[in-house]
């Protein structure tokens, strides 16, 4: 389970990150990063990087949604340590996603997150 203070929670902070952030497309998910100039507020004394994921219902119906963001969610937590504070990462899912393997959809993550420049390359899969 992701932490409650590395989470991306409300609209806002997600439409900053998609509009205002980079973006690197893969197969099945796009990553997007924007690096927050001014932390606009720290939960629980942590101002590390924040996630939050978009999977919509083109990825297929509920149960597969929570499969899908349930994987992304623990990709997210091994992250956590890597990626550097101020930073909002969203994971939006693509049709694909639900029937890749864990191990693809974390490839691709790692990927678009070290084409972003978020991840060091020592830190791929």
């Amino acid at each position: 389970m992701l932490p409650e203070p590395y989470r991306l929670r409300r609209r806002s902070d997600f439409s900053d990150a998609v509009r205002r952030g980079r973006r690197q497309g893969r197969r099945d998910l796009v990553v997007h990063a924007l690096q927050r100039e001014q932390p606009d507020f720290v939960v629980n004394g942590v101002d590390g990087p924040r996630f939050g994921l978009v999977v919509s219902k083109a990825v297929g119906p509920a149960v597969i949604r929570h499969r899908v963001a349930r994987r992304l969610r623990h990709i997210c937590v091994e992250l956590v340590e890597s990626i550097p504070e101020g930073t909002d990462v969203v994971l939006r899912a693509l049709p694909g996603a639900a029937t890749a393997e864990s191990r693809d959809l974390e490839r691709q993550v790692r990927s678009g997150l070290l084409r972003l420049g978020v991840l060091d390359s020592e830190e791929r899969l």
